[in-house]
C-alpha cells in the first residue's frame, strides 16, 4: 500500500510518465533519493513495490500522476537521459523500476477471466477469481555488427530519432534460436547472409522491457538490400568514415567500440 511503514532507509525510485525523479545533491550532481519515507507525499492508490536490494540496500518505486516541477531540490528527468548522469547500478536499478511499473500497469486483469489481479508476491499477480498467475515478461531482441574484410554494416532505422547509424536489430520470434534470429532479421532488413556469428554481451532494455542481445558475425555473400519499411539508408563504413554511432549507454555502441578496439570474441556459437 501507498503508506505502508518501512523500517530501514532506501532508494525511492519514483517514475511520473516515464520521468524519474532525481534529488540534488550539495555538490551540484543528481542522485536518486534516499530515505526511510519517499521524498514526495503519496496518495492511497499509488502503489509501492520492492525491488531486488542494491548492494545490500533497499530499493522501492513507485508511480504517481503529477510530476515535482515545484521544489528546487529535485528534477524530473527521463530514463535513458539518467544514464548519463547516475552511477551504472543505480541506472540498471532505475530500470527495473520502469519495467516493473510498466508490467503493474498493463497486467490489472486477468487474461482469462477478465477478473482483478492481485500482487502475489514482489514479480507475481494472482488473479483474484481464477488464480492464474502471471510473472513481468521480457521482449528478447537480438542486436549484430557485421564485419566484411576492414568495414561494417550500419543502418539507420526508421524508429531511430536523429541523425545517427546503428546496427540490425530485431526481436526473437517464438520457436528460434538467437543464432536463427540474427540470420532472419540480417536477410529480412538487408538481404546478407553471415557466418561465424559469436556471442558478445546482453543488457537489459527497459523501453519497456526487453533485453538485448549482442552478436559479432563475418560477412558471406549478398548484395546489400534494405528493407524500406524498416530501414531508411544503411551501407558499409570503415574506421575513417564512421557517421554518427549511438551513444555509449547501448549495446550498439558497446559492439562498435569492440570492433574498433579489436576486442571482439573469437568463439564462434554452436
Amino acid at each position: 500500500m501507498a503508506q505502508e511503514g518501512y523500517d530501514q532507509p532506501g532508494y525511492w525510485f519514483i517514475f511520473c510518465k516515464g520521468e524519474l525523479l532525481l534529488e540534488r545533491t550539495s555538490g551540484g550532481s543528481l542522485t536518486v533519493p534516499w530515505g526511510i519515507k519517499p521524498p514526495v507525499e503519496l496518495a492511497e492508490w499509488n502503489i509501492v513495490h520492492r525491488l531486488t536490494p542494491l548492494d545490500g540496500k533497499e530499493c522501492r518505486t513507485v508511480a504517481v500522476s503529477r510530476p515535482v516541477i515545484d521544489d528546487d531540490r529535485y528534477a524530473m528527468i527521463g530514463l535513458r537521459a539518467s544514464f548519463d548522469v547516475l552511477p551504472r547500478g543505480l541506472y540498471l536499478k532505475a530500470g527495473k523500476g520502469a519495467e516493473i511499473l510498466y508490467w503493474d500497469s498493463t497486467t490489472r486483469y486477468c487474461g482469462v477471466c477478465g477478473a482483478p489481479m492481485k500482487l502475489h508476491t514482489d514479480i507475481s499477480k494472482r488473479c483474484t477469481n481464477c488464480g492464474k498467475e502471471v510473472w513481468p515478461q521480457l521482449a528478447t531482441a537480438v542486436i549484430v555488427l557485421v564485419r566484411r574484410e576492414d568495414s561494417i554494416l550500419l543502418v539507420h532505422s526508421h524508429n531511430i530519432r536523429g541523425n545517427y547509424y546503428g546496427l540490425v536489430a530485431g526481436f526473437v520470434e517464438t520457436g528460434e534460436t538467437l543464432e536463427e534470429c540474427v540470420q532472419r532479421e540480417l536477410m529480412e532488413e538487408t538481404g546478407i547472409r553471415v557466418k561465424n556469428i559469436r556471442y558478445f554481451g546482453s543488457q537489459p532494455w527497459p523501453y519497456p522491457c526487453g533485453l538485448m542481445v549482442g552478436f559479432s558475425a563475418d560477412y558471406v555473400e549478398g548484395n546489400l538490400r534494405l528493407q524500406r519499411s524498416e530501414i531508411a539508408y544503411g551501407g558499409w563504413f570503415g574506421r575513417d568514415n564512421l557517421p554518427d554511432i549511438p551513444g555509449k549507454m547501448s549495446m550498439a555502441r558497446m559492439l562498435i567500440d569492440a570492433w574498433l578496439e579489436d576486442g571482439l570474441p573469437d568463439r564462434v556459437c554452436g
